[in-house]
């Protein structure tokens, strides 16, 4: 008798390499039903960057499941009547999926898992969207991790990572096959007009677009990497959070392609593994912390006073607060889905202590014009700016735009590309317009107010403002 279909319940982990869950449901050869779930049950939600990116990924994932012989089935509603529904519909009698770490995410697991189980089906989940399992992982004191310097050395004191798995070279379609919903007509994106139309100018969604940007930037950008990596006008990052966000790629491919890259300084090689960990971590707080989006990690700053300031939210948004770093990064954002790294420190950091804005407002536009919108990574980094996470900066530490902008960018070239009304300015004032003297405002076009704003707030009264709200909350 031949064997009965299995189901791979496909999330974030749009992969065929390394997909644990999959390779499960096609063991022994047996028919593959392989099935994304549009869930309506309050998972972490997309935003509108992202769910151009996940249109993308599942247009690939389809193509390749395809090429090995089965199908994607695209379905929406509660998850567990779709599951319930193809198992009657294939005769599946096995479902396999890969772990989510995010408490929405997890809560509907536990609910679905014991509901097929009690139906009597065989259920089987797989770790591989993140490096540990956050439930293992403890203090000598039973607790989780605080600290990302203890948490770094305690992973890698226990840390196994298995050797990634080989994408399946042949899928079998079951007999009966179940209908699938059109990609086209779930909308996940609001095309008209198409503000992501940049997007395909620097992303290529889907497996492929993941190991492509991985050898990238292990053949050519990880020399150097531990100096580079906070140079914004450097193509020297890896820009591959997108693709671990969706699971395209697993932490597990990154891992094991880097540590046994030979030609790599040690010393960047191991920079780039701790930003890989650092995600992990953030996993870590996330789990012990399901309310991270949400909620000060430091309760005392509940009671920090914010400010309602709509007009400097707007301007910050649009990247138009006159301070040329923070807009260059706002705008390339907006443009691309994507801001550098050490620019969105710089940006978080103008929005909460320069204009005094709650943090959340910030991680909330964050979640929705970042492709690599992360359920753990984006809230914690968020609360790190902000000064009331976990292994937090000190709230006093206020990053100074201008200066900022002359450490990092000191020819002004991050700048010039994305505020190109500055780009005849020089060096010299490039990142503060308004000390540049009125000779040279005129002659690189310049009025400021008009073509580009005079800042919004003064950095130097901001602070002192920012640092007496801090002693307000200290009493």
């Amino acid at each position: 008798m031949p064997p009965r279909p299995a189901i791979i319940w496909f999330r974030k982990d749009l992969r065929l390499a390394d997909n644990h869950a999959l390779l499960a449901a096609a063991e022994g050869g047996r028919p593959v039903v392989a099935v994304y779930i549009r869930e309506r049950d309050g998972n972490f939600p997309l935003g509108q960057a992202q769910a151009w990116w996940l249109e993308k990924s599942l247009q690939a994932l389809g193509q390749a499941l395809a090429d090995r012989g089965t199908p994607l089935i695209l379905k929406s509603g509660d998850a567990l009547d779709v599951l319930r529904d193809l198992i009657a519909t294939t005769g599946a009698d096995a479902i396999f999926w890969n772990r989510r770490y995010d408490p929405p995410g997890i809560a509907t697991d536990g609910r679905i898992k014991q509901a097929l189980r009690d139906d009597g089906f065989t259920m089987k989940s797989f770790g591989g969207q993140i490096l540990h399992e956050p439930t293992r992982l403890k203090t000598g004191v039973g607790g989780p991790y605080k600290v990302y310097t203890p948490f770094w050395k305690a992973l890698q004191a226990s840390l196994h990572v298995p050797p990634p798995a080989d994408p399946p070279k042949l899928l079998n379609s079951p007999e009966s096959s179940a209908d699938s919903e059109a990609l086209a007509d779930w909308r996940l994106y609001d095309a008209r007009p198409d503000w992501a139309a940049g997007f395909d100018d620097v992303w290529t969604p889907g497996e492929d677009g993941a190991l492509k940007r991985l050898e990238g930037f292990l053949s050519e950008r990880i020399k150097g990497y531990g100096a580079a990596r906070d140079i914004p006008a450097d193509a020297a990052t890896s820009m591959l959070s997108p693709h671990l966000a969706l699971g395209e790629i697993s932490p597990a491919m990154i891992w094991h392609a880097t540590a046994d890259r030979q030609d790599a300084p040690a010393e960047d090689t191991r920079k780039f593994l701790q930003e890989l960990v650092w995600r992990d971590f953030c996993y870590h707080l996330l789990f012990h912390a399901p309310d991270l989006a949400t909620k000060n990690w430091n309760a005392k700053f509940d009671g920090l006073d914010w400010d309602d300031n709509e007009t400097g939210f707007s301007a910050w948004t649009r990247g138009m607060t006159g301070y040329p770093i923070v807009d260059a990064g706002m705008r390339q954002l907006w443009r691309e889905g994507y801001m550098h790294n050490r620019v969105r420190m710089i940006a978080a950091s103008f929005l909460i202590k320069d204009l005094m804005i709650d943090w959340r407002r910030g991680e909330t536009w964050f979640r929705d014009t970042l492709v690599d919108a992360d359920p753990a990574s984006n809230p914690a980094s968020w609360q790190w700016v902000a000064g009331c996470g976990a292994d937090a900066a000190p709230f006093f530490r206020i990053f100074n735009p201008i200066l900022q902008g002359q450490k990092f960018d000191p020819e002004g070239d991050y700048v010039r590309h994305y505020v190109p009304e500055l780009a005849a300015l020089p060096a010299k004032y490039i990142h503060a317009p308004l000390e540049a003297p009125d000779p040279v405002l005129e002659k690189a076009g310049i009025v400021l107010g008009d073509s580009y704003p005079a800042p919004i707030v003064n950095h130097k009264q901001a602070r002192d403002r920012a640092l007496a709200a801090y002693k307000n909350l200290n009493g």
